[in-house]
């Protein structure tokens, strides 16, 4: 039996394809399932949640933004955003000359419990960090460092957490699992909405 999907947590540095010409960790390192192609991008330099698949009308409702499915990050960003900052990001923030869709965002008042990172994060003493969760329903190219980005919070780390009603969970650090079939179907459900 083949598997139709499966969800991966992606290490930092790991690039969201499975060759590549540099010889660069891609998914074929932690991935030996045949025909399972990635279901959106997560950068090289963002972690979490990906969804693998063989169905391309599922990879289709993942993606496409007309299906407006959720996608929820864990952001670290230089400085602490005042309440403005995040109002912005809230209504949406226009890049290259295109507005994003108003996105769910809120200052997490801890750092939340994560892996260590092989390349810590850029660090300077004098500039203080904070952690929201963001939550938007588009996924243009690296949208959400740019959001904070363009508000004068650069992203320092990414992790995606959930896609839709997949969490990442329990999932350790560059493995995966099969999705069951009412996780698929209730993927379906949501992006019908």
């Amino acid at each position: 039996m083949s598997l139709r999907a499966i969800a991966f947590n992606k290490p930092y540095g790991v690039l969201p394809c499975f060759t590549d010409s540099k010889g660069r960790p891609t998914l074929a390192n932690y991935i030996a399932v045949p025909g399972v192609y990635a279901a959106g991008r997560l950068d090289q330099d963002s972690e979490g949640l990906m969804i693998l698949t063989a169905d391309g009308a599922l990879a289709h409702r993942i993606t496409d933004p007309q299906h407006k499915l959720l996608k929820v990050y864990r952001v670290q960003v230089e400085r602490i955003p005042d309440d403005r900052a995040i109002a912005r990001l809230s209504k949406g923030v226009v890049l290259a000359g295109k507005q994003t869709r108003p996105a769910q965002v809120r200052l997490l008042a801890q750092e939340p419990i994560l892996p260590e990172r092989p390349v810590p994060i850029r660090f300077r003493k004098n500039v203080p960090t904070a952690w929201m969760e963001i939550t938007i329903s588009e996924g243009m190219n690296r949208q959400v460092r740019r959001m904070t980005a363009a508000i004068g919070h650069p992203t320092l780390r990414l992790v995606r957490i959930a896609i839709g009603p997949i969490r990442l969970g329990d999932l350790n650090l560059g493995e995966w699992r099969a999705l069951e079939e009412d996780e698929i179907k209730s993927i379906n459900q949501l992006s019908n909405l």
